[in-house]
C-alpha cells in the first residue's frame, strides 16, 4: 500500500515538474519549510563499498540520454499567406575562453555526478554516485523527486533549491575546484594513508566520503592519498572530545559538528544556536555568510589544523521522535529528550522538557526500551537509524539545513606535498559542490520517507510556534549561549558576528548589554514577506 501511495505521488509530482520546467521554473516558493515529498521506501541502505571512479568522469548508469528530437512542422497549403516580417533576433553575447571551458564542463559532466550549475539547472538532474544515496527509491522516482526538489512544486508544498546554485559561495566552490584546470600531478613515491572519522556511517554524509570523495581523491593521486573511513561509534568517541584530539594527532582528520563541542568552544555556537532559522533558505545563507569566519575560530581552536572542506547536512531538520505524541506544552512537560548540542538543551528546557545526553549510536536502544521520551535527531538518521522500529511520532521540525567541518591535523597536513594539498582541497570543493546537488532530493524526501515506513509527522501548532518564537529563543537558546560566552565581559566579537550574519535572517539581534530585541528581517525569504 505504501508503494502504491509513492507511486501515485511521483505520477502527481512528475506532472507538475514537467509543466513547471515548460514554464521556466518560475513559481513562487511557498512559505513553508518542511516540504511534504516523495522519497525512501525501506529502511536499510545497502552496505557502502568505495570503488575507483571511472575514468575520464563518471556518468550515469541507469538513465540513458535523452535523445533529442525535431518537432514536425505543419504542412505547407498553398493559401497559406507569406510570414510576417519579423526583428533578427539579437546576437548571443560573446563570452571568454573560462565561462566557455567551464559551459563544456558543465556539458560534459551533465545528468549525473559531478554536474554542476553554470545555468542550466535541468543539468543537475541525475542519479547520486551511489545507491546508498538514493535511499532505496527507484531510478525514476529518484530523477522525478530530484526535479520537484531543485524548481519546487508550490502545489505540492516543495520550496524551490534554488538559492543554492545562485550563491556567492556556490560560485566560490566552483572556483576552489578548479574544474577546468586541474593542479597537475607532481609527486611520485608517495603513501599517505589518512584515517576520516565521520560522525555515523547512517549519514549521508559519510556515503558520500566513502563513495565520492575517497575515490576521486585516490584516482586524482594516483593512489597516493587515500581515505579510509570510519565513525565515532567504531572509535568508542562521543564527539566533544574530537576537536583536542585532531589538534593533538590522536585523529587524522575528523567531522566537527560544532554542536557537540560547543561546551568547551562557546563561540562555535553561532553556527548551531537550535530553533533560530525560519526556511531552508535562510539557514543556507546565514550559515554561508558566516563560513569564514567560523573557519578562522576552528583554526584556533584546533591547534592550526585546517578545515579541509564541508559536508552539507540536508534532510537535517530535527525532529522529536517518540512512542507518544507530542503536541502540545503539556505533552513535552517533564519528558526525557535526547539532546546533542548545548544549544538543543536549551531549546528542550524551554519546552518544558529535560534534556539527556545521548550519542547517536544510543538512540535506537533509548527508545526501545523506553529508559528516554523521545530523541531528537535529523529526519534522515530517523530513516537510516530505523528509528520507525521504536517510534510512532515524530514532532517538529526545528529548521535546519547546514553543514559540518571536515579538518585535517595540521602536522599530518604540513607533511603533505604541496600539490597533493592542493588536489585535497581540489576534490574537497567537488564533493562540497555534489553534497549541494544531491541536497533538493534529501531535503524534501526526509520527512515522506518516515511517514511511508509508519511515522506520524506532528508538526509544531500555531501556538507552539509563537511559544518558541517568545519564550524558547528569547529566554533560554539566546540568554543560554550569551552565558556560556560571558557576554557582554567577552565574546563581543562573537556576537558581532551573530548581528551582522544571524539577526538579519532571524530578526533576533543582541544588544551591548546582553537583552535580545526585535529587528527587523532584511535577508532571506521572510524578508519580503
Amino acid at each position: 500500500m505504501a508503494q502504491y501511495r509513492l507511486a501515485i505521488l511521483f505520477i502527481t509530482l512528475s506532472a507538475l515538474v514537467l509543466g513547471l520546467i515548460a514554464c521556466g521554473g518560475d513559481e513562487a516558493e511557498p512559505e513553508t519549510a518542511v516540504a511534504p515529498s516523495p522519497p525512501p521506501a525501506a529502511t536499510a541502505a545497502p552496505a557502502i563499498t568505495a570503488t575507483e571512479v571511472p575514468e575520464p568522469e563518471p556518468t550515469p548508469t541507469a538513465m540513458p540520454a535523452p535523445t533529442a528530437t525535431v518537432a514536425p512542422q505543419p504542412a505547407a497549403t498553398s493559401a497559406a499567406p507569406p510570414p510576417a516580417a519579423t526583428a533578427a533576433p539579437a546576437p548571443t553575447p560573446a563570452v571568454d575562453a573560462d565561462t566557455a571551458a567551464l559551459l563544456q564542463y558543465a556539458a560534459e559532466h551533465a545528468g549525473g555526478p559531478g554536474a554542476i550549475f553554470v545555468g542550466d539547472p535541468t543539468q543537475l538532474i541525475g542519479l547520486p554516485p551511489h545507491e546508498a544515496l538514493m535511499f532505496q527509491a527507484t531510478e525514476q522516482e529518484y530523477l522525478t523527486g530530484s526535479g520537484a526538489a531543485l524548481f519546487g512544486v508550490p502545489q505540492a508544498g516543495i520550496a524551490s533549491h534554488m538559492f543554492i546554485y545562485t550563491s556567492d559561495y556556490y560560485q566560490s566552490l566552483i572556483e576552489k575546484a578548479n574544474l577546468t584546470a586541474p593542479t597537475e600531478l607532481v609527486s611520485t613515491g608517495q603513501s599517505i594513508e589518512i584515517q576520516h572519522v565521520c560522525i555515523d556511517r547512517n549519514l549521508p554524509t559519510c556515503a558520500l566520503i566513502q563513495t565520492w570523495y575517497a575515490p576521486n581523491l585516490a584516482r586524482r593521486t594516483n593512489g597516493q592519498v587515500t581515505l579510509s573511513v570510519t565513525s565515532f561509534a567504531e572509535l568508542g568517541l562521543a564527539g566533544p572530545e574530537t576537536m583536542s584530539q585532531v589538534a593533538d594527532g590522536s585523529l587524522d582528520m575528523v567531522n566537527i559538528y560544532t554542536g557537540y563541542v560547543s561546551g568547551a568552544y562557546p563561540g562555535l555556537e553561532v553556527q548551531s544556536l537550535w530553533g533560530t532559522v525560519p526556511d531552508w533558505e535562510s539557514s543556507y545563507l546565514m550559515l554561508t555568510d558566516m563560513v569564514y569566519d567560523v573557519d578562522e575560530m576552528l583554526l584556533e581552536h584546533s591547534g592550526g589544523s585546517p578545515v579541509l572542506n564541508r559536508n552539507w547536512f540536508a534532510g537535517a531538520d530535527q525532529w522529536f521522535f517518540s512512542s507518544k505524541p507530542l503536541q502540545t506544552l503539556e505533552d513535552f512537560e517533564g519528558s526525557q529528550i535526547r539532546t546533542h548540542a548545548v544549544s538543543m538543551s536549551d531549546f528542550i528546557r524551554g519546552m518544558g522538557a529535560d534534556p539527556v545526553e545521548l550519542s547517536i549510536g544510543e538512540l535506537y536502544i533509548a527508545l526501545q526500551v523506553g529508559t528516554i521520551d523521545a530523541v531528537t535527531t535529523t529526519a534522515l538518521f530517523g530513516i537510516g537509524g530505523r528509528l520507525h522500529e521504536v517510534a510512532d511520532y515524530m514532532a517538529g521540525p526545528i529548521v535546519a539545513f547546514g553543514y559540518t567541518h571536515n579538518i585535517i591535523n595540521r602536522d599530518l597536513w604540513n607533511d603533505i606535498p604541496e600539490d597533493l594539498q592542493q588536489i585535497m582541497i581540489e576534490e574537497g570543493a567537488k564533493a562540497e559542490l555534489e553534497a549541494l546537488r544531491l541536497a533538493p532530493f534529501q531535503n524534501v524526501a526526509a520527512v515522506q520517507g518516515n511517514q511511508i515506513l509508519g511515522v506520524q509527522p506532528i508538526p509544531f501548532s500555531p501556538d507552539l510556534h509563537a511559544h518558541i518564537r517568545s519564550v524558547v529563543l528569547t529566554e533560554h537558546v539566546l540568554p543560554g549561549w550569551l552565558d556560556r560566552l560571558g557576554y557582554p565581559d567577552s565574546g563581543s566579537d562573537v556576537v558581532a558576528i551573530y548581528n551582522d550574519s544571524v539577526a538579519p535572517y532571524t530578526g533576533l539581534s543582541i544588544a551591548p548589554d546582553g537583552s535580545i530585541n526585535q529587528v527587523p528581517v532584511t535577508r532571506g525569504p521572510a524578508a519580503s514577506r
